[in-house]
């Protein structure tokens, strides 16, 4: 979908640090976590709760007292009066609600939008259905997170097979698989220089109460130092395979936001009057069993509407689970890897579901105003073979 009047205001994008799951944000109901976020995000950067007037939850983990959606996170921001909705697309989902408020921008709804998208992996819920077919009636139970990564119903395969099937088509080695994964951490690894003066641009700690008081979150949790010596070392998942738990992503919690405006708008609350305009959103999907190549479909989709070739784009970046993403989307764009993710991605600081997308577009604005503007594309694949993508141009 194309777009001439919706922006994203610089410096009113951000993510909170990512914890890997079963660490420091295990305990912490996401929506509860995304109110601390986001209402200290709005403030330090002056924009009230109550001039925005959409407000879109992006969520894929059921929490408790999340029937109410965003009205509770709006609510308890002092913005009661508004409202929307509560959009989830599984690990697309921060593409998704970016193009629902982008959509509302360009249609003239509301000039102010925010997407709040939050999840926490730790703890997932177990779903308990009724029947009355079973034995004794016995309900019939899933693991919300868990059972996912092990079967997608239509295909009877795990996440870890797409990975391994787009391997074999592409043919890539077992070697040139640890090679990106050593890639991305060594990025990730520059973006935490001169104190983390990169992320401390975007990124806002959390805070959580405890008995004595409270204590914060102030940098990503669960980051495993990585080696091309380290990866070597490592049993691939799949006998026989080529992918590794060091080449492939690890379920985090976190939140982010991101505040969509007109131009007009965005100037006024942005930093330095500096905003990303969206150019375009797309959306793909892959054969059955192929879910890193869905990135792919994605961004050609965006692109074209967006009416640009991948030789315009200046950065990538990507939600790419697994490191043969990364090598599928450059062999069939021709787009170098090294121009990827200049700050690390998800393969490298976890992936908590909803707001991994954001994250990586907050990501790519920053990278594209440090080098003075340019033309950016977001892609990342997602459950079910598919993929979002977000193209977004910031003026230097």
């Amino acid at each position: 979908m194309r777009f001439h009047d919706a922006h994203i205001p610089f410096g009113l994008s951000w993510t909170s640090p990512f914890a890997k799951w079963q660490g420091p944000l295990a305990e912490v109901n996401s929506l509860d976590l995304a109110v601390d976020v986001t209402g200290r995000a709005l403030e330090a950067r002056g924009l009230p709760p109550e001039e925005i007037t959409e407000w879109t939850l992006g969520c894929t983990v059921p929490q408790q007292y999340g029937f109410y959606g965003v009205t509770l996170v709006s609510r308890r921001l002092g913005a009661g009066r508004y409202g929307g909705p509560w959009l989830s697309r599984a690990c697309a989902t921060s593409a998704v609600v970016v193009e629902h408020l982008a959509t509302q921008v360009e249609l003239g709804a509301h000039a102010t939008t925010i997407g709040v998208i939050t999840d926490r992996t730790s703890n997932g819920p177990l779903m308990l259905y009724s029947s009355q077919r079973s034995t004794g009636g016995a309900p019939l139970a899933e693991h919300w997170v868990l059972d996912p990564m092990k079967l997608d119903p239509t295909t009877g395969q795990s996440m870890n097979d797409t990975a391994e099937n787009t391997a074999v088509d592409g043919g890539y080695t077992r070697e040139q698989v640890d090679e990106v994964a050593l890639l991305r951490y060594e990025q990730y690894v520059s973006s935490l220089a001169d104190d983390r003066a990169i992320q401390r641009e975007y990124m806002v700690p959390v805070r959580i109460p405890t008995k004595r008081g409270e204590s914060w979150v102030e940098e990503d949790h669960g980051v495993f130092p990585t080696t091309a010596e380290g990866l070597a070392k490592l049993s691939p998942v799949k006998p026989g395979g080529v992918v590794t738990y060091g080449a492939q992503t690890h379920p985090a919690d976190g939140c982010a936001g991101v505040v969509v405006a007109t131009a007009e708008r965005a100037r006024e609350i942005g930093q330095d009057g500096v905003t990303a305009q969206i150019l375009a959103t797309g959306f793909g999907r892959a054969e059955p069993a192929y879910m890193p190549k869905a990135p792919v479909e994605a961004a050609r989709v965006a692109l074209a509407d967006a009416g640009i070739e991948m030789s315009d784009v200046d950065v990538v970046t990507t939600h790419n689970p697994f490191a043969v993403n990364d090598l599928w989307l450059a062999d069939q764009t021709g787009y170098p890897l090294e121009r990827m993710n200049p700050y690390g991605s998800s393969l490298v600081y976890g992936h908590p579901q909803g707001p991994t997308g954001a994250r990586a577009i907050t990501e790519l604005i920053h990278a594209l105003h440090a080098r003075g503007g340019g033309t950016g594309l977001f892609t990342g694949c997602a459950a079910g073979d598919s993929a979002g993508a977000v193209v977004v141009r910031v003026d230097g």
